[in-house]
């Protein structure tokens, strides 16, 4: 298999996964997975607000995941751990959920989109962009965006600290996608400038005496 074709396979892959998962565990609050290849197997990382869910009674749930993961997507000896959400409006999955359930509830796009908008800043995030796309009003497809903070678009900063969530939602118009980008508050940029206060130094304080040093001739030394 050549590299071009193992990382297709490997996405395509991950993608079913995050699809079935997201499924699997929306009462658990899923809020995304990590998974990587280790010498003993494979780790998968799961994020949800309620890992007690995730978890099940006797670990049975975990059990009946990582059978799946094993037999339907061919992930080879699963090793599944569940990590909490601690701020769960600063999670891209969890804010696209909660505008997708906003919408089957029957309530306006531009509320639903400028409710999330609010909720990310007042949690702390620097920037936010959510893009709600489809038959918004008209039986025409089209798309609104809802921006906030401090948001770059390209470089190193963008692709590392951008966390990124897209859900889909059926409606009686058709399918509306919604697109989540959150810029976290402990993401560093080189072209922001922090200015350190430097403390003054005490000028009541003497100075320190001079120290004198005896240097010996070589006549003195000859003696």
């Amino acid at each position: 298999m050549s590299i071009v074709k193992r990382f297709i396979t490997e996405s395509l892959k991950k993608a079913e996964i995050e699809e079935f998962l997201e499924k699997k565990l929306e009462r658990a609050g899923y809020g995304g997975v990590d998974i990587s290849k280790t010498p003993l197997g494979t780790h998968v990382v799961v994020y949800a607000m309620r890992p007690g869910i995730v978890i099940g009674r006797g670990g049975g749930t975990i059990k009946d995941l990582a059978r799946v993961l094993e037999e339907k997507f061919n992930v080879s000896n699963p090793q599944i751990s569940v990590s909490e959400i601690e701020v769960p409006e600063l999670n891209a999955h969890v804010v696209g959920s909660r505008i997708a359930s906003a919408l089957q509830r029957g309530i306006h796009f531009r509320r639903a989109g400028f409710w999330a908008l609010n909720q990310v800043m007042d949690a702390g995030a620097l920037g936010v962009e959510i893009t709600i796309s489809g038959k918004l009003r008209t039986q025409r497809a089209r798309f609104e965006k809802f921006r906030a903070g401090y948001f770059p678009r390209c470089g190193e900063p963008a692709l590392k600290y951008t966390r990124k969530a897209e859900i889909h939602v059926q409606l009686k118009p058709g399918i509306l996608g919604v697109r989540v980008k959150i810029m976290p508050p402990d993401a560093i940029f080189p072209d922001r400038i922090q200015i350190v206060d430097v403390p003054k130094p005490d000028e009541e304080t003497e100075a320190l005496p001079e120290q004198k040093t005896e240097v010996n001739t070589p006549k003195e030394a000859s003696q």
